[in-house]
């Protein structure tokens, strides 16, 4: 609104100062929405930036995750001893695992029936001569590989695991 001074000579002073007050009233009305808009804008304003605080710390923890990752460890020594030993254990274990058993060869198919530790149990004995004190008794035994087919002259080899490598050895200095 412009002041113009030729209006106010020709409309009572009164009325002016109505016009006056009601415009002032108007502006006033306005400044309080834009101070309402303000405040509204300047809470979200805070709560962005807490959200992005948040955002900041969530990507520096996993920035320093990701470069723990992808930088060279110094355990890679250590792991790589520890690889050695294991690798050595298994070995160890592997031999272990294989060194009470015996491969029994010359048995047709088929002699030993479903049972094939009682068979040993029975057989050895008589075909070495020893009494063995604890009876035989084995971990697991079986024959070696597929069934073959009929008519083939080779019989599959059985493999007996002994409980005591003691009696493995009599077994083996007998034979």
């Amino acid at each position: 609104m412009t002041y113009q001074p030729s209006d106010m000579a020709d409309a009572p002073q009164g009325a002016t100062m109505d016009r006056i007050l009601q415009e002032i009233s108007a502006v006033g009305r306005m400044l309080e929405g834009m101070n309402s808009r303000m405040l509204s804008l300047t809470e979200e304003t805070k709560s962005m930036r807490l959200g992005i605080a948040g955002f900041q710390s969530r990507v520096t923890t996993l920035e320093q995750r990701i470069t723990a990752v992808e930088t060279p460890a110094t355990l890679t020594e250590d792991r790589d001893q520890e690889l050695i030993y294991l690798h050595s254990k298994v070995v160890d274990l592997e031999d272990r695992s294989r060194r009470d058993n015996i491969r029994l060869l010359g048995f047709p198919e088929e002699i030993e029936g479903a049972d094939v530790q009682s068979f040993l149990k029975n057989i050895l004995p008589q075909l070495t001569g020893l009494a063995f004190n604890p009876p035989l008794e084995f971990q697991r035994s079986h024959r070696l590989g597929p069934k073959h087919r009929e008519g083939a002259n080779n019989p599959r080899p059985i493999i007996a695991c002994f409980l005591r490598h003691t009696q493995a050895r009599q077994l083996l200095q007998k034979a």
